[in-house]
């Protein structure tokens, strides 16, 4: 991944993100009932703790331990060891059917965006939504752009949206990301 992306406002953690695909899925996988800029902030967090981001030693790593480490204050989430397990499971999952490279999920057989989203909700801790959003931040940020990816993604797609994570692109976007939520939370009530 080349692209820069500015989903924390913290250059390192950016950086990290941009850099490791793994990363960056776990980023998403951490953001649910916690700050955006945060949950993408926890892949730094687990890099500083275990001296660099592995997914191998991740996976391999000895559950309880792994717990521990994310959870040390300040925790890699709110729900810091359930998301703990989350994300050592989906290291697993990673490195057992795509022999530990993420990009894999979006580039081995040139999937359109059908299958795209298929393997995205297939991984550990992704479900409906989430895996479209990953959809929808592949192709709005990294150009990960198969036939349909769009429809894959549904309204996480839309140009111009400004609703999830894959519309951050620095400070301004993601107070408006988070305005569309809080509206969208008030019209539910």
């Amino acid at each position: 991944m080349s692209t820069a992306l500015r989903l924390t406002g913290d250059p390192e953690a950016d950086e990290l993100l941009s850099e490791d695909p793994f990363a960056l899925m776990t980023g998403l996988l951490l953001d649910q009932q916690f700050p955006m800029e945060h949950a993408f902030a926890g892949p730094r967090k687990i890099a500083d703790r275990m001296d660099g981001f592995s997914i191998t030693r991740i996976a391999e790593s000895d559950l309880d331990g792994f717990v521990e480490l994310c959870v040390q204050p300040p925790a890699i989430h709110r729900y810091g060891a359930s998301m703990a397990r989350r994300v050592h499971a989906l290291a697993g999952y990673v490195l057992e059917h795509y022999d530990g490279r993420a990009d894999e999920i979006w580039k081995s057989g040139d999937p359109d965006g059908k299958e795209l989203l298929r393997r995205v909700k297939a991984l550990p801790g992704y479900g409906d939504q989430k895996a479209r959003i990953f959809v929808a931040l592949l192709g709005k940020q990294l150009g990960v752009t198969p036939d349909g990816w769009r429809d894959a993604a549904g309204a996480y797609g839309e140009e111009g949206s400004r609703r999830s994570i894959a519309d951050v692109t620095g400070p301004d976007s993601l107070a408006e990301v988070r305005a569309f939520k809080k509206a969208a939370k008030a019209a539910k009530k």
